[in-house]
């Protein structure tokens, strides 16, 4: 394995839902998903937002009203995929220098009228520098991308 390889991480998902469903689902209710354990706010999440659009931000707001914008959306193409930036440093805090971010990029790929595959590859994770391998187990591991991808397709089947 290249280097390169070892900076992604790749995982899927096939759901019983069809593509504009899986699509909308993904972002209108990615706060629904979204370990609300996984904060860098000094208080409890109370809500996630995706921002629709291109140059929208992927964001945290705590009880006490603050907020962490942890992704900026660099492609939204409904309903075939939509990437994000993935703007938390290898110290699991916001980082500011956006060479400095990796991307995670989601595919929606109809498998039939009511059964869409879902294709995440988080990718550029070397670009956070020294340490972006802690990011890379991370989001591998079973607390990261399986975790969201689980609890999406349990949304989306309605259970939990």
């Amino acid at each position: 394995m290249t280097p390169a390889d070892q900076a992604v991480v790749h995982r899927e998902v096939v759901v019983n839902a069809p593509i504009d469903n899986a699509f909308a689902t993904f972002v209108e209710r990615f706060g629904d998903f979204k370990p609300k354990e996984h904060n860098l706010l000094g208080a409890p999440i109370t809500g996630t937002t995706f921002e629709p659009q291109v140059g929208g931000h992927i964001f945290d707001r705590a009880e006490d009203g603050s907020e962490c914008h942890w992704a900026r959306v660099l492609v939204y193409d409904p309903p075939d995929r939509v990437v994000f930036s993935w703007d938390i440093s290898p110290l699991w805090q916001l980082e500011s220098d956006t060479s400095h971010a990796s991307e995670v990029e989601v595919r929606f790929v109809a498998e039939s009228p009511d059964r869409t595959r879902l294709v995440l590859e988080h990718r550029n994770i070397d670009r956070h520098g020294p340490g972006w391998e802690g990011i890379r187990e991370g989001v591998e591991g079973e607390a990261g991308w399986p975790l969201y991808l689980a609890r999406y397709a349990a949304l989306l089947s309605g259970v939990g």
